[in-house]
């Protein structure tokens, strides 16, 4: 958004140039996301040290879930934690940008279909993780669940590329893209097979170890190396949710397993020893 009005820019250092020649401060407009897309996808479990904290077993080929255009965020946008949930975790993300219409392509075909590249945060609710029979759909696709930015980068390699996601300057999850199971290609002509993509729509490429929750506060900063950085502050809701109507928020093992990752002690557990 500049001077109430949206317009697309290109970055040249620490300015902006629109289309139309002018030159801006980075500083000056309001960042929206990068895309307009009719649906983002989302990969479970393609990090192999998810997989490893999760003590989950590799799966033969990925399985994927969705997040409605409307869970999307700008770049220094607010993420809303609602009234009563605590469990908000980041997960740091490669975004793929479609480029053009999509339909069964291969894996070295999607590569041209893939526009650019991007940065997302795939923010889970997991005070719902006990409903929507495994969907997820409030988990992942409540309001403001997928910032996105802060811009899209074209002719940009994901192979071994440096992955971080920081809370108020502190590292919490670092990796390599190499650690990746299936690249954003694979997903892309997989998810193919039988649903036309469209040019706008993103593919999200899953995160790896260490996503944890975050408080109202908190300001989360996801970097990847050639992409940028993309930031976002955790506010409160403001509205509370009604108690008399639909699935509250829980605690129980299974959130906290999942919002907690290795971090997770059963306290119910019995005790064991081990010589």
């Amino acid at each position: 958004m500049l001077d109430g009005a949206v317009v697309e820019a290109h970055r040249s250092g620490p300015m902006f140039v629109t289309l139309d020649g002018r030159t801006v401060d980075i500083d000056q407009v309001e960042h929206l996301p990068p895309c307009s897309p009719s649906k983002i996808l989302a990969v479970h479990f393609n990090y192999r040290s998810r997989h490893d904290e999760m003590r989950r077993p590799v799966e033969p080929a990925p399985t994927f879930f969705s997040k409605p255009p409307s869970s999307l965020v700008g770049h220094r946008g607010a993420v809303v934690r609602p009234p009563g949930c605590e469990y908000l975790n980041y997960e740091g993300e490669i975004a793929a940008v479609i480029g053009r219409t999509t339909r069964n392509v291969s894996v070295e075909e999607a590569a041209e279909c893939i526009a650019g590249y991007t940065i997302a945060n795939d923010f889970g609710l997991h005070d719902f993780r006990d409903t929507d029979w495994g969907s997820m759909l409030r988990v992942k696709g409540s309001d403001t669940m997928c910032p996105l930015g802060p811009g899209i980068v074209t002719d940009w390699d994901h192979r071994g590329k440096r992955i971080r996601t920081l809370v108020n300057g502190e590292v919490r999850q670092e990796a390599l893209t190499d650690e990746m199971l299936w690249g954003p290609e694979y997903l892309v002509a997989d998810l193919a097979r039988t649903m036309t993509l469209l040019p706008g729509d993103v593919v999200l490429t899953g995160t790896p170890a260490n996503s944890r929750p975050v408080a109202v506060g908190d300001v989360v900063v996801v970097e990847i190396e050639g992409l940028g950085a993309l930031e976002n502050r955790i506010t409160a809701g403001a509205t509370e949710l009604p108690t008399d109507l639909g699935a509250q928020p829980t605690r129980t093992p299974n959130v906290l397993r999942v919002a907690l990752g290795s971090d997770y002690v059963d306290e119910d557990a019995e005790e064991t020893t081990a010589d």
